[in-house]
C-alpha cells in the first residue's frame, strides 16, 4: 500500500482476481484472462499491472482449487475464507481521486465490487468516493480561478474535467449499497 493506504498496482490486481472469484468460480487461464481483459480496458495495457501471478495468491492460502487436477491449469479456483477477508480488506481501503490509471482501476473495481460488501462497508466507500470526488472538483476549481484567464485551451479543458467531476458526484448521489 502507499502512504496515504490506498492500494498500489499489484493490489489492485489482487482485488480484481478476488472479486472476480467472489463472483464466480474460474479456472486459472480464465481468471487470468478475466483479470487482464477488465484491467486492460479500464487503464490501456500496463506492465505495471500485469505483474501478480495466481500462483502468490494459492501460497498465501486466499484462492485454492475446486478440485485438485493433473494439470493444475485446468483446476477451477475459488475464494477461502482468507481469501473473502482479504478481499473485504482491499475493499474497504482509502481511495485515490480516478486521474491516474491505477487510481481510475481501484475506483471502477470497488464500484464492480460494491455489492460483495456490507452495506455499512459500502456506504463507507460510497462516501469515500464522494469525498475524493469533492477534492477533486474544489482541486480543478482552484485550478480555474488561477490560470483559467491564460490563452490557450487550458480553460476550456478544465471545463471538460469539471463537467466529468459533477456528473460523478451527480450520480454518486445516487449509489445505494445492494443490500
Amino acid at each position: 500500500m502507499y502512504r496515504d493506504k490506498t492500494l498500489i498496482p499489484t493490489e489492485a490486481l489482487r482485488l480484481c482476481m478476488l472479486g472476480t472469484l467472489a463472483i464466480k468460480s474460474h479456472t486459472y487461464a480464465d481468471l487470468a484472462r478475466e483479470v487482464r481483459v477488465f484491467a486492460s480496458r479500464i487503464v490501456g495495457p500496463s506492465l505495471d499491472l500485469m505483474g501478480l501471478s495466481i500462483e502468490v495468491l494459492r501460497a498465501d492460502g486466499l484462492v485454492r482449487p475446486v478440485m485438485e487436477l493433473a494439470d493444475p491449469a485446468d483446476e477451477i479456483l475459488e475464494l477461502t475464507d482468507d481469501g473473502r477477508a482479504e478481499l473485504r480488506a482491499l475493499m474497504v481501503t482509502n481511495l485515490r481521486s480516478p486521474v491516474d490509471g491505477n487510481s481510475q482501476l481501484v475506483f471502477a473495481l470497488k464500484l464492480r465490487f460494491l455489492h460483495l460488501l456490507s452495506d455499512v462497508d459500502a456506504q463507507d466507500q460510497i462516501e469515500r468516493m464522494r469525498e475524493i470526488s469533492q477534492t477533486e472538483h474544489a482541486r480543478l476549481v482552484d485550478l480555474k480561478q488561477r490560470y483559467g484567464d491564460e490563452p490557450g485551451e487550458f480553460d476550456a479543458w478544465l471545463d471538460l474535467e469539471l463537467a466529468q467531476v459533477e456528473d460523478r458526484l451527480d450520480w454518486l448521489a445516487t449509489v445505494k449499497p445492494a443490500g
